[in-house]
């Protein structure tokens, strides 16, 4: 089948390679006029995720550029001496099979493994989407698909054309980060401030030019429009204004024209991710909640089990039908799991950003050969990411694999 899919962020690029190996003719359509490279925040990759990579022959290299984050350190508003924390040993409470990577990096990765397989049209986005696979372009001429995958993230610009406003639940906190100077930032480790319903923390990585702050803020939802950069600014600097003084002089970068991003942390609330030709992948079509819910796992997964169903044979909406079904109640424990971690992490109260610090206080003076075995005693919280199962569709007869 000739297959569209909107984005070349992390859900396209996955499901561009499994659909291009399974012998679809796949062809990825990207607003940005080249790859996103948006300056973003750190990820992280569970087993389920980590075993796909592998399928695909890029875990080696995702391994290779791994954050290496090993410390956590944070100063409570109010107080002198920080208290840090061992993150390694936090991930293996999570996860038997983790890695940490920056987002650039992992879409980049994605994107090399199968381009030379799939065509990639940078600059352009989907201006309709007929009923009969017809679609236009802002730019290219109008093409006929048998498929149209939205893959576009939480402002998914496919599903404003073909689903309309969905329901969505807003968590009640932002997120934002922001480019700064490489010296700001320590490779292996992350600092930062806290206080109640804010946080703000800065880290590096060996191979990356630049640090990254990080901030975390509770608030009524704000009036600002998802382009609107100088109001997302002036929105940030009001919510950390006396945080630190340290934090005014990240904030100092603001000024510049250096990278950053900043969102809502918002859930999307639907169960049905297809309408007729179309389907919905990622956050596009089942967004947890940035930097919460483990969205970019859920992504990767999401788009290996939907070619993975569109190749095991029948039509487009059995297939779809099934996909949504594989996917529907991890979908739902993420967000529950991601209601809980917004307010674990962005405590309101004083006596709440006590608590997060002696928790991760409590967990990092564990021995480590106990920290895994106590986790995994509740596969349903921190847990959760690595109870998702991977199917293997080639050996479960999913097509033939392309040469």
């Amino acid at each position: 089948m000739r297959i569209l899919i909107s984005g070349a962020s992390i859900a396209g690029p996955v499901l561009a390679y499994w659909l291009a190996r399974y012998g679809h003719e796949v062809t990825v359509v990207e607003r940005s006029p080249v790859l996103r490279k948006t300056g973003g925040h750190a990820v992280d990759l569970f087993r389920p995720a980590m075993d796909i990579s592998e399928k695909m022959g890029v875990l080696p290299r995702i391994e290779s550029l791994a954050t290496g984050t090993q410390q956590l350190s944070f100063l409570r508003e109010g107080t002198r001496k920080p208290i840090t924390g061992d993150v390694t040993k936090i991930f293996a409470a999570a996860s038997d099979r983790h890695v940490e990577v920056m987002r650039d990096d992992l879409s980049e990765i994605y994107y090399d493994a199968g381009r030379a397989d799939a065509e990639y049209v940078f600059g352009d986005s989907i201006t309709s989407v007929g009923e009969d696979g017809d679609v236009t372009f802002e730019v290219g001429a109008p093409r006929r698909f048998d498929l149209v995958i939205g893959a576009d993230g939480l402002h998914s610009n496919v599903r404003r054309l073909v689903f309309g406003e969905v329901a969505k639940t807003f968590v009640g906190a932002y997120l934002a980060v922001l480019s700064v100077p490489r010296e700001l930032g320590v490779p292996g480790a992350m600092s930062g401030h806290i206080g109640p319903g804010r946080s703000a923390q800065v880290y590096g990585a060996r191979h990356i030019d630049d640090a990254r702050a990080v901030f975390l803020f509770r608030s009524p939802e704000l009036e600002y429009h998802h382009r609107d950069v100088p109001r997302q600014k002036q929105l940030l600097r009001e919510a950390f204004a006396g945080l630190h003084p340290q934090v005014d002089e990240w904030m100092t970068y603001l000024d510049s024209d250096r990278v950053f991003y900043f969102d809502s942390i918002t859930q999307l609330r639907e169960d049905t991710w297809s309408r007729g030709r179309v389907a919905l992948v990622g956050d596009a079509a089942y967004c947890p909640g940035p930097a919460i819910g483990g969205s970019t796992s859920l992504a990767v997964l999401g788009a290996y089990v939907l070619a993975g169903e569109l190749a095991a044979g029948g039509d487009h909406e059995a297939a779809f039908a099934r996909y949504e079904n594989e996917m529907r109640d991890l979908v739902h424990a993420s967000r529950a799991f991601a209601l809980g971690v917004a307010k674990t992490l962005i405590p309101t109260t004083r006596l709440g950003v006590t608590a997060l610090v002696r928790g991760m206080q409590l967990v990092t003076s564990l021995p480590s050969w106990m920290v895994r075995p106590i986790a995994k005693l509740n596969s349903k919280g921190i847990r959760l990411h690595d109870s998702m199962d991977v199917k293997d569709y080639e050996r479960q007869g999913a097509g033939v694999p392309a040469p």
